[in-house]
Formats: structure tokens, sequence, C-alpha cells
């Protein structure tokens, strides 16, 4: 009976991926508001009633689009961000970005394009990830030394410029494609540490 439940159970889970798939794949060309359920269920050859068991909505579906791009980054991340020295965080961090863009170009074109489209628990959900990421930049900042006396507003603030430079910098790497990538790299790195040498001044 167990093992009946089990080949159900990754069924389903195959079922729901590959709806997970098909979208993202069709968003390539369009935006998530405009992407219809019979679009998806009809690439992955199901009925459209079967998208239901998986997904409330496709609202829902782009959420659960935006955790799979998003999710695993916190703990990679969050490695970059204990390298000692604010050149090797610089240069890790970069390299994580060219990183998932090279991987996952499908992903990074959904958050950049959804991230202000027209689904608005997709946007919410892209915000909220964003501001989980600025936290983890502001704790970390908060852990070091040299931070003594900045305020929590200024290190958020600051974390801020960091999570949305981040997401700049994947912006500018998608549009660039691989010919453009160490021309980007380069830039987001002298940017980064153009941000890094005006913190060390900034409570002069």
């Amino acid at each position: 009976m167990s093992h009946t439940v089990g080949i159900r159970q990754a069924q389903k889970q195959k079922t729901r991926q590959a709806l997970l798939d098909a979208a993202l794949q069709l968003l390539e060309e369009q935006s998530l508001s405009s992407l219809g359920l019979r679009e998806v269920t009809r690439a992955v050859g199901v009925a459209p009633t079967a998208f239901y068991r998986h997904f409330r909505d496709m609202a829902d579906l782009g959420v659960a689009l935006v955790e799979e791009a998003l999710g695993s980054l916190h703990i990679t991340i969050g490695e970059a961000l204990k390298e000692s020295g604010d050149g090797a965080r610089i240069e890790r961090t970069v390299a994580l970005i060219a990183a998932l863009v090279r991987t996952s170009p499908a992903h990074v074109r959904f958050v950049a394009r959804e991230r202000h489209g027209g689904v608005a628990p997709v946007r919410e959900a892209i915000a909220g990830q964003l501001r989980r990421f600025a936290d983890e930049v502001a704790a970390a900042f908060a852990r070091q030394a040299e931070m003594a006396g900045w305020s929590e507003d200024d290190l958020q603030m600051l974390a801020g410029v960091y999570v949305d430079h981040m997401v700049m910098t994947a912006s500018a790497l998608l549009e660039a494609g691989p010919e453009g990538e160490e021309r980007v790299s380069s830039l987001a790195r002298r940017q980064l540490r153009l941000v890094s040498l005006g913190r060390t001044h900034w409570l002069d």
C-alpha cells in the first residue's frame, strides 16, 4: 500500500514540475498575466482540470516559480557573505550572480519581468524574497567590526543598495549574453568596490 502511495506522490510531483517547466518556457516570450492555464496544460499534455491538483490558479504557479528561482539562493549568498574582506565577498557574489544567469536564464528573465508585472501575488512574492535577502545582508554587515556604530536603518539602507545592485547586475548579464559577461561582471565589481569605499566613511 505504502509503495503505491509513494508512486502516486512521485507522479504528482513529476506532473507539478512539468507544469512549472512548461510555464517557464512559455514565459520566455510573454508575461504571466497574458499566459493562459490551458496553454500550460496543453504543453504538458494534461487536462485543464489536472492543473488544480497542483495550483490554485496561475498566480499560485507564478509564486511557486519565484520560490524555485530565488528560494535556494539564500544559503549560497549567505556563504558568500561569510568571506573575509570586501574584495573576496564582492568577487564571490558577482561570480554567483553570473553563474545563476548562465545556468538559469529563464528564471532570471521571469523574475526581472514579473518584479513589476501585473500579477500582484507574484510581485509580492518577489518583493518578499528581496526583503529577505536584504535582511540577511544587513545581519551579515552588523556582525562586522567595521560597522560598529551603524544604526539599524542605515544597515538596512546599505543592504538594500547591495540587493538592488545584484538584481540590476543579473538583468544586465542577461541582456549582455555570454560574450558580454566579463564586461558586465567587471563593471559590477567596480561599482561594489565604490559602495564599499563609501561605507567606510559613512560615519565621518
